[in-house]
């Protein structure tokens, strides 16, 4: 290192000043402030500077403050902006110094570089600069929050990537060598190691997490890789990486997942835990190979959103009191139905946080756990090491159970037990993937349930669907054409007429929704709960067409006429129910 033709700036100060004598001369503040100040100062034990203690009493400004200070040091004060900084001076300094010390290069100009500085006394900081850059340093006092602001608009957030950047750090040579193995497994771990992967890889976790997705989709071409995100329940193309990329991002997603990064043949499951914005986050990772390579789907659990109250699930306050008592029943098989991200889980979740107290032996069986419950006992299903549905069930209910709950009812034996136990004393929640409601009757029986049994341990069935609700950023009222007449006519045909809608709603598109005119999704529900008739139906193994006239004859309410309130509520759309629901 070559020694500096001149020394760093030393701060000097003639005589201590008292920050209130400073303020005072300014005509800032008045003797009776000071004296307020030093007395609030006096109760606080001496713990705050006089300076904060101004500034907290709105006295004076934290900028006053600091330039009444600068000047005894003899050091000027800027207010910092991003329009004084010359970006490229930023990184004479590295991140983590310049973030930790809360010091901001400014320019260099004839070999001196200017600095903001938030302590300006601080004569070592000023030194170290020096010796960093080799150069002759110029400080300028500033307040820490102008310093922090400006280095938050050069450089982004710890965990956030710019792909741009990450492309273009990669050099041919190095995507050719990952390209071409075959049974190289320690160059395959080499680069899934480079930080360009590794940066990638956190960057669409990190973008994912924040956009709201559930669903992260690698896929590979002959000769492209793009990557999509499953948000609101619809799939949008997120980036496109150099498609050499592709097998190193699969190996460190491996990695990450504990899984055999050798092994590109078969497919594989992981989970994966990341810290984002101080929050857990899990993942579920899925590999299977493809003609092109293995495509990688990540679901991502997020915690924040798995676990929540009913009322915000958009329960119908009737529907809602409805659930609630059939799901505090004291035995029985209580059932949610709806297909894969329906939010079957996330109703059962919710059901369960209400539910749960120091009285109730409360035990889950599920595969994969995704939310850990307070209060819970909570067991993982492992069908490899012979820790099934069925034989954990037959193990909790040695363990003196209350309520049970089962991810979901696969087959005829876990049904079976689950009956028995419903039968016994014991409250029985679960999922099934039916359509509508009454079909989980009839698909109890095609699974090998007697009739008679599901009749006597059946107390309700709650099916769902996810729609996804209009911005609020962009909703307009709109006016009816022709195709949506059409539209609203079919479900007047199919709802007896109870889709009257006066005024409708649609998203424009934003920024906020990607243009997409919705943002968030909310639940439309129908909730079955037998009465004499249908059980003396069920109990006689009826059809599902009978079931269903009963069920309407009962006042049996739909997704759809449920949907419509939502609707006619400027919730959602006429088009998103349609193509969510279907006539039954």
């Amino acid at each position: 290192m070559s020694e500096l033709t001149t020394t760093p700036q030393v701060v000097q100060t003639k005589k201590p000043v008292r920050i209130g004598d400073l303020l005072l001369q300014r005509g800032l503040v008045t003797e009776e402030q000071i004296d307020q100040a030093l007395l609030h100062q006096k109760e606080k034990g001496h713990r705050q500077l006089l300076g904060e203690i101004f500034v907290e009493l709105g006295f004076a400004t934290i900028e006053d403050v600091s330039e009444a200070l600068a000047s005894t040091y003899g050091v000027p004060f800027a207010r910092i902006t991003p329009k004084i900084v010359d970006p490229r001076v930023i990184e004479v300094l590295p991140r983590d110094f310049v973030e930790k010390n809360c010091v901001l290069p400014l320019f260099l100009v004839n070999g001196k570089l200017t600095v903001a500085v938030h302590e300006p006394t601080n004569v070592f900081l000023i030194e170290e600069i020096a010796r960093r850059t080799e150069t002759s340093v110029q400080i300028v006092a500033a307040t820490e929050k102008d310093i922090k602001s400006t280095l938050q608009t050069y450089l982004p957030a710890a965990n956030v990537f710019v792909i741009d950047e990450i492309v273009d750090d990669i050099e041919t040579q190095e995507l050719s060598i990952v390209e071409n193995i075959v049974t190289d497994v320690a160059t395959l771990e080499q680069g899934a190691d480079e930080s360009p992967v590794i940066k990638l890889v956190n960057y669409l976790v990190f973008s994912a997490v924040e956009e709201g997705a559930s669903d992260i989709h690698i896929e590979p071409g002959e000769n492209s890789c793009r990557v999509r995100y499953r948000v609101d329940g619809r799939l949008f193309e997120k980036i496109k990486p150099p498609h050499q990329m592709h097998p190193a991002v699969v190996s460190r997603i491996k990695i990450m997942a504990r899984m055999d990064i050798s092994e590109r043949r078969m497919s594989q499951d992981g989970s994966i835990t990341v810290m984002v914005n101080q929050q857990p986050i899990d993942l579920r990772v899925s590999t299977m190979p493809g003609k092109y390579g293995e495509k990688v789907v990540i679901r991502i659990i997020d915690t924040r959103n798995v676990m929540t109250s009913l009322e915000k699930l958009g329960f119908s306050y009737s529907m809602l009191e409805q659930w609630r008592t059939i799901s505090n029943s004291s035995n029985g098989i209580v059932l949610v139905t709806g297909p894969t991200g329906s939010g079957k889980s996330t109703t059962l979740y919710a059901t369960l946080g209400e539910i749960v107290n120091d009285e109730l032996n409360i035990s889950t069986v599920e595969d994969p756990v995704e939310y850990n419950l307070q209060g819970i006992n909570q067991f993982q299903v492992n069908d490899r090491a012979g820790f099934s549905f069925s034989n954990a069930l037959r193990s909790l209910l040695r363990q003196d159970p209350d309520i049970i709950m089962v991810g979901e009812i696969r087959d005829a034996e876990t049904a079976k037990i689950c009956t028995q136990a419903s039968l016994t004393g014991h409250l029985v929640m679960s999922t099934l993937h039916t359509n509508d409601a009454p079909s989980a009757i009839t698909r109890l029986f095609n699974i090998g349930v007697e009739p008679y049994l599901v009749a006597a341990s059946i107390r309700g069935v709650l099916a769902q669907r996810l729609l996804r609700k209009i911005c609020t950023h962009c909703k307009e009222a709109v006016d009816t054409d022709a195709q949506t007449q059409r539209t609203l006519q079919k479900l007047n045909d199919a709802t007896s007429g109870s889709a009257n809608i006066e005024t409708l709603f649609h998203g424009v598109g934003c920024d906020k929704c990607r243009n997409t005119g919705y943002a968030g999704r909310i639940g439309v529900y129908e909730l079955f709960a037998p009465d004499d008739e249908s059980l003396d139906l069920i109990s006689r193994g009826a059809t599902l067409q009978e079931l269903r006239r009963q069920a309407k004859i009962a006042g049996y309410a739909t997704l759809r006429d449920d949907g419509i309130d939502k609707v006619r509520a400027g919730l959602t759309t006429v088009e998103e129910l349609f193509a969510a629901t279907a006539v039954v």
